[in-house]
């Protein structure tokens, strides 16, 4: 895809940013506007995240002609909105490529560039990776200075407030960037307001701050009633004085798209002692009216036209395994008043947006939290609720002390919905659902499903829910398959697999949705086929009936191969001293990079051709 550069007469000029830093800086406002533009048209013919890039346009080109990147760290939280900052920095024609396989990493990533100092996916790393480098630079001695950028949103999650509590404390010279696009404060931004920050960001009012404090250090009553005085003075202007009391010097808030007073403001701050935070005030979308009105809906976007009123709508076709749970929760809600159901800041994703409208009372979004979340749930189903936290795979990574602590040591009963199993495509290594069978299956107390199909997903989400300790369902990213979905209320005996298709000499042991590719890599080689459904506990009855009837014995699943419910197939066959030869096939020892699940499951060999290739030179060598 090629782009006509001549639309964008600065933006030509830069391919890195010591040429924006070589302008002046009455040329950043075009240089924003180039920016934008362009951004809205590559993603608009590639896909991509979209929404958030677009209302930190000025903030990157600001922070690049401020400071001397790469040499100074410069740290995007999660990156959704480091799209203006890869076009800025060597990549602007490789933009088109963004998310697809071989292509750009979609978030910030350092194997791509040296302008990506830190690799990120997840969101609330930025402040605790700042203060590392921080105080890594200051035993470097070499000036180096580090700036984190974090989105409102993430500063919902614990992790950002435990950086922000070491960072006030062990007081090292950083600045942390707030990026805010809610419109809560959106008063507090005007000519006062930008007048306020660059005069509390100047060296005459920190100058002034600081020697009226070394004065009146003697004198411990004057001192106390001036640091009073000065804290009203500015709580007259500011919304909160909550970072200073964590030990931040707080500036702001500052309208996040006027570039010259970002650029002024930021020049004053990056000489300034000890930790900073500059709260600017972003529109999700800006410039694109569509992407303003509904900023969740661009947030990522699919090809489209920027002259239309809208997305190109999806054809219409089967379900996806999120709608089919989010509509399962509301006719269990129907049924079970004490049903609760926990997301962590992802409604849309996870398929609730229809049970938070019918059920506002039932439904809690803990935003970014998830470790939050699952203790919740725990201290919920203490108190006689049935709670159900839907969680994508790799998000529940991050509360795996609370999902053993607080719910399996209690036995509790917690359903767990896990979204995003298994291979999830293009946003890369940080989000696919790789090893969720791998850390749950070694917790006491467990019990873990894996469905083949929309049906059985359906069933194990009421077996779970009714079953009376934890429980966890995992299905993939995608659409289901077309099977009819059994009645609300039906269960499935726990630790029960089935035979879907008997051959001779080889069983396949099917863990999920790779059911489908090996039954059709089944026809080829005539292999028994097992639905195991359960990668905890395991149909042992099942195994062994399969352990004597074939030589071969191969497992299949969308996890990682090693701990995976293969190779607790092998454990057990292992202590009974079965004889049989065995295959476990499922995601290699490695971080799986983007591309499309079928492009991804292709180059991994778990495809039908994939099943058939490694089956067959097994059995053969």
């Amino acid at each position: 895809m090629t782009i006509e550069m001549s639309d964008y007469p600065l933006l030509a000029t830069i391919d890195e940013p010591h040429q924006l830093r070589s302008l002046a800086q009455d040329q950043l406002e075009q240089v924003s506007n180039e920016l934008r533009q362009y951004l809205l048209n590559s993603v608009s013919k590639s896909s991509g995240h979209f929404a958030s890039g677009l209302g930190a346009i000025e903030l990157t080109v600001a922070l690049h002609y401020v400071y001397n990147t790469p040499f100074d760290n410069l740290i995007w939280d999660v990156g959704h909105q480091a799209y203006g900052h890869k076009i800025l920095t060597k990549r602007r024609d490789q933009l088109h490529s963004i998310r697809q396989k071989d292509g750009l990493h979609p978030f910030p990533w350092r194997e791509e560039s040296e302008y990506d100092v830190l690799s990120v996916g997840h969101s609330s790393t930025s402040i605790s990776a700042a203060l590392g480098m921080t105080v890594a630079a200051e035993k470097e001695g070499k000036g180096r200075k580090t700036v984190a950028v974090i989105g409102d949103g993430a500063m919902t999650a614990g992790m950002a407030f435990e950086a922000l509590n070491h960072g006030g404390d062990i007081h090292k010279d950083m600045l942390i960037v707030l990026n805010d696009n809610e419109m809560s404060i959106s008063e507090n931004v005007g000519a006062l307001n930008k007048h306020l920050a660059k005069l509390l960001s100047g060296s005459l009012y920190t100058g002034l701050k600081e020697s009226s404090k070394r004065i009146l250090n003697s004198i411990p009553p004057i001192k106390e009633l001036a640091s009073r005085a000065e804290e009203h003075i500015k709580g007259m202007v500011v919304p909160s004085t909550f970072f200073e009391e964590l030990g931040f010097n707080y500036i702001g808030p500052i309208d996040g798209h006027d570039v010259n007073a970002l650029v002024d403001t930021i020049r004053n701050m990056q000489h300034l002692k000890g930790p900073q935070i500059l709260h600017v005030v972003t529109k999700k979308g800006k410039g694109y009216e569509q992407a303003e009105q509904d900023p969740i809906k661009y947030h990522a976007v699919p090809k489209f036209d920027p002259s239309s009123q809208s997305l190109p709508k999806s054809a219409p076709g089967l379900p996806t395994y999120s709608k089919v749970f989010g509509d399962w929760l509301c006719a269990m809600a129907e049924q079970d008043d004490k049903l609760v159901a926990i997301t962590p800041a992802m409604r849309e994703g996870s398929g609730m947006v229809e049970f938070s409208q019918r059920f506002p009372d039932k439904y809690f979004d803990v935003a970014i939290a998830e470790q939050h979340a699952v203790t919740f749930a725990a201290g919920l189903a203490i108190g006689g609720n049935h709670p159900v936290v839907a969680i994508y795979s790799s998000f529940l990574q991050r509360a795996y002390d609370q999902l053993i602590h607080d719910v399996a040591i209690q036995n509790l009963p917690v359903l767990f919905a896990i979204d995003r199993a298994g291979i999830v495509g293009a946003d890369g290594p940080t989000h696919q659902g790789a090893f969720d069978l791998s850390f749950m299956r070694c917790i006491p107390n467990m019990v873990i499903m894996c469905p083949a199909d929309e049906s059985e997903c359906r069933l194990m989400l009421t077996t779970g829910h009714k079953h009376n300790g934890p429980a966890a369902v995992r299905y993939p990213r995608g659409n289901a398959i077309g099977v009819e979905l059994q009645p609300i209320d039906q269960t499935i005996e726990i630790g029960k697999g089935r035979v879907q298709r008997k051959g001779e000499n080889v069983a396949i042991l099917s863990f999920g949705t790779m059911l489908q590719v090996a039954v059709q890599a089944a026809d080829e080689i005539n292999a028994s086929v097992a639905d195991m459904r359960f990668a905890k506990p395991l149909d042992k009855t099942l195994i062994d009936d399969l352990a004597a009837s074939h030589d071969y014995i191969v497992t299949v699943e969308d996890n990682a191969v090693a701990g995976g419910a293969g190779s607790a197939v092998n454990e057990y066959m292992l202590a009974q001293g079965y004889a049989n030869k065995m295959l476990n096939i499922g995601l290699p020892d490695e971080f799986i990079k983007h591309g499309t699940q079928a492009e991804i499951h292709q180059e991994l060999g778990i495809d039908a051709a994939g099943l058939i290739a490694k089956i067959t030179g097994f059995c053969q060598g």
